[in-house]
């Protein structure tokens, strides 16, 4: 198991995408913080799934657009687990809005969760790992969108795009305390955020249309590659971004 004697905290990790990476990280042997808003069904089964695993495993609430909370949970998590060798920025919201009619409160709910929060976070946890003088791993869920403009979707598309460039600023400044820091960008995942989109044969069959794999991603498929840039494999790669999205960005258009 490639990641034995490690600790990962995983945002978001109560369903869908984050909770696929944490019962990954622990088939790879890590020990697990769970995050989520609140301590619900939904966060017991993502316990319930790493325990199985025989893992060592938490729950912490925390809202993590709110910077206070941020510090909180890095604390927190090393109080119980004793350290924290990786963290992954999953958590994230979008909200639909034509440009014109955004308001206020929604793009700062987005830029909050998934902007702000990678930020101090990441911070925090790279100054835990600077006081023990150890290296580690900080692993952002973005998205194709990092990239790819998705109309009526403008903050969360500037979201994603900031998170890119966020990964690529503090790659540089912490490769030399042995952190790296990379970005995950999947497409199209069958996850509960894209629930509205699979009840929609019409608009479903036009996406796919779009995706040489001829299918959604499976939050399976992005775990893996978290796995592996969390693993020794990817100590020599940082700054980058890998994207997960069986190739939906050779040509993409909106039908």
């Amino acid at each position: 198991m490639r990641l034995q004697n490690q600790v990962a905290l995983v945002t978001g990790s109560t369903q869908g995408i984050g909770r696929g990476i944490a019962v990954r990280l622990a088939e790879e042997g890590a020990d697990i913080v769970i995050n989520g808003r609140e301590n619900d069904e939904q966060a017991r089964e993502s316990l319930e799934q790493v325990r199985a695993l025989g893992r060592r495993v938490c729950f912490i609430a925390a809202d993590v657009g709110d910077v206070e909370q941020c510090h909180r949970l890095v604390r927190e998590s090393i109080a119980q687990m004793g350290q924290l060798d990786i963290l992954v920025n999953n958590a994230g919201v979008q909200r639909h809005a034509a440009f014109l009619d955004a308001q206020a409160d929604d793009y700062d709910q987005v830029l909050n969760v998934n902007l702000r929060g990678p930020f101090f976070l990441a911070q925090a946890f790279a100054r835990h790992l600077r006081e023990q003088g150890r290296g580690g791993r900080i692993i952002n869920n973005s998205s194709v969108h990092e990239e790819l403009p998705h109309p009526n979707f403008t903050a969360y598309c500037a979201s994603k795009g900031g998170l890119k460039m966020l990964m690529r600023n503090i790659a540089i400044e912490l490769a030399p305390l042995g952190i790296t820091v990379n970005n995950v960008a999947p497409g199209a995942v069958e996850t509960p955020i894209n629930r509205e989109l699979m009840n929609q044969p019409e608009k479903l069959a036009s996406l796919l249309q779009n995706i040489p794999a001829g299918r959604l991603g499976r939050p399976h498929d992005v775990a893996g590659v978290v796995a592996f840039l969390a693993s020794p494999d990817a100590e020599y790669i940082t700054g980058t971004t890998l994207v997960v999205d069986g190739g939906l960005l050779w040509n993409y258009s909106e039908q």
